[in-house]
């Protein structure tokens, strides 16, 4: 009984890491690209806590050669 206890605790413990491990963040924002002049504005969602979603959706935004002006909202999802 004490094994079959053990092996509960274990997977709820598993899976409850594996719930925050795959956390999102919805982000709203507006961005630019220079040469010409474009303005964006979008709705995504982010890979990553919303305590990080800026940090990492400065870096996506980098890699399609954008910079971030201004998050205008974050929401869990």
């Amino acid at each position: 009984m004490t094994q079959i206890t053990r092996l509960t605790i274990a997977a709820l413990g598993l899976s409850l890491m594996a719930g925050a491990a795959q956390a999102a963040c919805q982000v709203e924002y507006k961005a630019k690209r220079d040469k010409p002049l474009e303005l964006y504005y979008d709705v995504t969602t982010v890979n990553a806590p919303c305590s990080q979603a800026e940090a990492a959706l400065r870096s996506q935004l980098a890699a399609r050669g954008l910079t971030l002006l201004k998050v205008l909202s974050k929401k869990e999802k």
